[in-house]
């Protein structure tokens, strides 16, 4: 499987129209690049409350049926991402009430080495129980998801259509 392609031209590429040039990448990867996709998803991605979180993953799940209705595996994909987004960062909210993990930004460190020993700085979990819910419910629907038969198939399309190392570019059956 290839890896994410950052050093596409997010900015005009419309992903809906070029789904060759999609890749699935690792874990979340892209989820706020892929266009028209991240544009028709975010709006509604909201994690501050358990009843926030679940109307924001509910809608967001919706979105990821109607993709698949529509074999639109790349908008699949993107929904996904964001459901799987919508876990981590209010995991992360509920152990980190400021968002922050670590103490430094590993990030803006210049070298690797450095990037490293910011990774090992992790500040103190403060356990909120509130994001701790809301996370609970992305996770549920995230679950869904990803073990989403048709997804699966579709996955499995997409990967072998245009994700195999063999392949130089866009193989049509």
């Amino acid at each position: 499987m290839k890896n994410f392609d950052y050093s596409l031209d997010f900015q005009t590429i419309d992903f809906r129209n070029s789904p060759h040039l999609y890749r699935v990448g690792k874990g979340e990867q892209g989820v706020l690049l892929v266009e028209p996709y991240k544009s028709e998803i975010l709006p509604y991605w909201r994690f501050k409350t358990p009843e926030i979180a679940r109307e924001s993953s509910e809608k967001i799940y919706e979105m990821f049926l109607n993709y698949l209705e529509n074999d639109d595996f790349v908008g699949a994909d993107m929904a996904r991402k964001f459901l799987q987004m919508g876990y981590t960062r209010s995991r992360r909210y509920a152990n980190h009430k400021t968002g922050r993990k670590y103490a430094k930004n590993p990030q803006k460190e210049a070298t690797k080495a450095a990037e490293k020993q910011a990774r090992q700085e992790i500040l103190p979990n403060q356990e909120d129980p509130i994001k701790a819910a809301s996370a609970e419910i992305f996770k549920q629907k995230w679950l869904q998801a990803k073990s989403n038969k048709k997804y699966l198939a579709l996955l499995q399309k997409h990967q072998q259509m245009y994700e195999t190392q063999e392949t130089a570019g866009p193989v049509f059956p």
